[in-house]
């Protein structure tokens, strides 16, 4: 298997999760309160976007890597 090959695949499949998802989430934690042995944390949630063109266009470049590599052979 050609390496356009491979790499197209991930692209597809990186194509697939961005359309299914669209965003990243991650938790922090932020301390709020530390009294001596007492603490309280509060956890925040941020995402980061993913617009769906991103996942389009990953998905369309792989395909076109896909056909390309198989092509080749």
């Amino acid at each position: 298997m050609k390496t356009a090959s491979v790499l197209g695949f991930v692209l597809i499949i990186l194509g697939v999760l961005a359309l299914a998802y669209q965003g990243i989430t991650y938790t922090t934690r932020k301390k709020v309160l530390d009294i001596g042995p007492i603490q309280a944390t509060e956890a925040e949630q941020h995402t980061i976007p993913l617009p769906p063109i991103v996942g389009g266009l990953a998905l369309i470049g792989g395909i076109v890597l896909v056909v390309a590599g198989g092509k080749g052979a």
